[in-house]
């Protein structure tokens, strides 16, 4: 019995060393672990000067006391409005007020104007390699606490972060599945 990968018509996966994807961590087929946690946006720049420099002066300290190796990586993700814009066609067909109805109509060109243009979140993750979960959870619950005392929320990065964070590596944010096999 033989059995072949699939050629994905963006990137042949084969040289890229994931076993798989699970808890929040990248397995790699030397079973180290890429794990790590996403930082949410926040745009310091609406900020007084004062508190736009004491969160980069947090941020250095942080950076500062991360005694591993780490990568600080921006990925882009598509936005996906088509929920408000259905909303918005269900306020539309519902109401009988012209006024109100011109309203809508302007949220829902805006809204498609976004869309046709690609619109993307861009998401921040700071990752790290290692392979023991003991020390996985400590640096992540370290981490979260040392990006909260810097005034930033931080959670550990899911699976479906670490998989738009390759597909966008790999693929320019084109979705891939990896292991696919034919038999």
């Amino acid at each position: 019995m033989s059995s072949k990968k699939s050629r994905s018509k963006y990137v042949d996966e084969s040289f890229v060393p994931v076993k798989s994807i699970t808890n929040g961590m990248i397995i790699l087929d030397n079973n180290e672990k890429v794990c790590g946690i996403k930082i949410m946006p926040r745009n310091i720049f609406i900020a007084d000067y004062d508190t736009q420099n004491a969160i980069i002066n947090n941020l250095k300290n942080v950076y500062n006391m991360i005694d591993y190796e780490f990568w600080i990586i921006a990925a882009d993700r598509p936005v996906d409005i088509n929920v408000f814009l259905s909303q918005l066609q269900l306020q539309y067909n519902s109401t009988s007020d012209q006024t109100k109805r011109k309203l809508i109509l302007e949220d829902i060109n805006k809204a498609n104007m976004f869309m046709n243009n690609n619109i993307v979140d861009t998401e921040y993750y700071l990752l790290f390699k290692e392979r023991n979960n003991d020390v996985i959870a400590k640096r992540i619950r370290n981490l979260i606490n040392m990006f909260a005392n810097a005034g930033l929320n931080t959670h550990q990065a899911t699976n479906a972060d670490l998989r738009i964070i390759l597909d966008n590596f790999l693929n320019g944010g084109q979705t891939t599945t990896f292991g696919t096999v034919i038999g």
